[in-house]
């Protein structure tokens, strides 16, 4: 029976691959026609569902850090957001029901803030999915979705608990305990190496996590969160995220056949859902006006509204409750698990083509920026920069440390999407500053009269090619060079307007053939 969903797994998100679409959206196809096909889904798909949204959590984890949760952005424009979209559903659900519809006439003012309020929750597995392909996890729109989508869980904690009357346990106090504890954890993570351990002490956290606040009576991918939150600033965080990677995308498809499995639909239950799903536009609306109302730069604005504009795997929990306690009838159950299914088909889509958008609107979007942007979405320049080199992981650092030892002092800068990144290099009197490579505002702000060379270590040849679309569209003349990890990036980026295209691994091996050579001359 696995075989079953796993070769319809791969021949639908093989063809959406194919024709350019994120495989996602293949494997939601594939769990609605086996659906329809009759194949009952067993145990299985629902542990590896569970086990890829904990390790996702705990991912997200690693990744963030609690003083973003407490940044106003964050907190206001989530509670802002939530309360203004359950609002404009019971009236949007109120006026339906006047025209006539049958569905939304018989839902009480109850119903209409429930179904709002489930719908108001974005989707974390799409979400990070999407940022996670795109590269821009580290980045300001990415860092802010994350803790939108944080708050978010944190919101539904309260709601499980005043929905199901569901109490922690007193010894739930304990949990506090984890925050003295985290050099113990740290250690144990240093012991575990490099090797097979890492991905098991990865996976034993993860799990533990949840174990953990599960016994006491909180909600178990919390914990899970939490353990990845205290792990955030080790050292090793990257490398326990990478180690874990795979393993979580592939448990994640069982969710995604799992949302094909909740019921099938009539052809009015289809209608009614897309009526949900043109809403999504309002959603995009609100999270822009939250965001620039808070005055986030319009790019950020934009970015962080189109990725949060879908509908969580949340919602249907939510519904689901409802309907166990009588207040919704069933129906509303398979009408909200086809609204979130093509509200992931329609982000998946969108999310891709959402940096040229923005070129495209660019104008517009400026229109609704705040006059006094916050401070950290100002630009500094270092002065006297003639090399700059874009993103600074292991590649990109240390290009810029070998760059920075061959030439003046001060001519060699170098650029990173990730702020703490940023802050622990600027500590160390490095010459580098915060800036996003895909941002338009950033290189039409940026002087770049004297600069000569630009290195592109981006993670994607995409990303490399978006960057000097950009600065091409900027006026810079100079030399650009680029890592490529594959040999069919190398053409495609050298034909898109890159001057020098280095295969990552082939001048790696190239490199250590002439250092060992050296030794025998």
């Amino acid at each position: 029976m696995e075989f079953i969903w796993i070769l319809f797994a791969f021949i639908c998100g093989l063809a959406v691959k194919l024709v350019n679409l994120p495989p996602l959206i293949g494997f939601l196809a594939a769990g609605f026609i086996l659906n329809f096909m009759q194949v009952q889904p067993s145990s299985v798909l629902e542990h590896l569902s569970d086990l890829g949204i904990t390790l996702m959590l705990f991912c997200i984890g690693l990744k963030l850090h609690v003083k973003d949760l407490l940044k106003r952005e964050v907190w206001a424009s989530t509670l802002g957001h939530m309360g203004a979209w359950t609002i404009l559903l019971i009236g949007l659900v109120s006026l339906l029901g006047l025209a006539g519809l049958q569905a939304f006439e018989v839902l009480s003012l109850r119903t209409a803030a429930l179904i709002g309020f489930a719908l108001s929750f974005s989707s974390t597995v799409c979400i990070v999915k999407l940022l996670e392909d795109a590269g821009e996890m580290k980045t300001r729109h990415g860092q802010l979705a994350l803790g939108i989508l944080v708050m978010q869980d944190i919101v539904a904690v309260v709601f499980l608990v005043l929905a199901t009357g569901q109490v922690p346990s007193l010894w739930a106090i304990l949990l506090f305990a984890l925050i003295p504890l985290r050099p113990v954890l740290g250690r144990l993570l240093d012991k575990s190496g490099h090797g097979e351990m890492l991905p098991l002490t990865g996976l034993f956290f993860a799990l533990g996590g949840y174990e953990l606040f599960y016994l006491v009576g909180v909600k178990g991918d919390l914990g899970a969160l939490i353990l990845g939150i205290l792990l955030a600033s080790h050292s090793k965080s990257s490398e326990l995220n990478k180690s874990l990677m795979n393993f979580k995308d592939l448990f994640l498809i069982g969710f995604f056949l799992s949302i094909g499995f909740s019921a099938l639909p009539t052809w009015e239950m289809v209608g009614l859902s897309l009526i949900l799903t043109v809403l999504l536009l309002a959603k995009f609306v609100l999270f822009f006006y939250f965001f620039s109302s808070l005055r986030l730069r319009g790019r950020t604005s934009f970015l962080g509204a189109l990725a949060l504009s879908n509908y969580s795997e949340f919602g249907l929990i939510v519904v689901a409750l409802s309907v166990e306690a009588g207040w919704i009838v069933k129906d509303w159950l398979v009408i909200l698990a086809l609204a979130v299914s093509f509200s992931f088909v329609i982000t998946s889509v969108l999310y891709r083509k959402a940096h040229s958008y923005f070129r495209r609107y660019k104008d517009t979007v400026r229109r609704f920026e705040h006059t006094v942007p916050l401070p950290e979405d100002c630009f500094a320049q270092p002065k006297n920069m003639q090399v700059l080199v874009v993103g600074l992981g292991r590649v990109g650092r240390g290009a810029y440390e070998s760059l920075t030892g061959m030439m003046e002092n001060g001519v060699v800068a170098g650029m990173d999407a990730d702020q703490f990144r940023i802050k622990k290099m600027q500590s160390e009197e490095h010459n580098v500053f915060f800036g996003d490579g895909e941002d338009v505002d950033l290189w039409e702000h940026l002087d770049l009269t004297n600069v000569r060379l630009i290195l592109l270590a981006l993670p994607s040849a995409d990303d490399s090619v978006n960057v000097v679309k950009q600065l091409r569209g900027s006026g810079f003349n100079g030399q650009v060079a680029a890592i490529a990890r594959y040999h069919d990036e190398r053409e495609y980026m050298l034909n898109a307007g890159i001057d020098n295209v280095f295969n990552f691994y082939t001048e790696a091996g190239t490199g250590f053939a002439e250092e060992s050579l050296a030794l025998i001359r």
